[in-house]
């Protein structure tokens, strides 16, 4: 008990096939192997996407503004 001998197999196989038809079957396969071709496909076009968006990245020499203080300076911890 447990296993599956080939004759449950085969009433199984018939049960379907009874059910959806020979037709059926096909149909549904084509419409996921469509499916499954789409997905790949938009993939790709996401990868490509991507490769279109990456530029080189431009750096910013460091600058500072003249007169400009920040918070954390010893200035502003002396007037405190």
């Amino acid at each position: 008990m447990g296993s599956l001998s080939i004759w449950h197999w085969i009433v199984v196989i018939v049960v379907v096939l009874l059910l959806f038809g020979r037709g059926k079957i096909s149909e549904l396969m084509g419409d996921m192997a469509k499916g499954i071709k789409a997905f790949k496909k938009g993939m790709a076009d996401d990868d490509k996407a991507a490769d279109a968006k990456s530029e080189p990245v431009k750096t910013i020499d460091h600058q500072t503004a003249s007169g400009s203080t920040s918070g954390s300076s010893t200035e502003n911890r002396k007037a405190v």
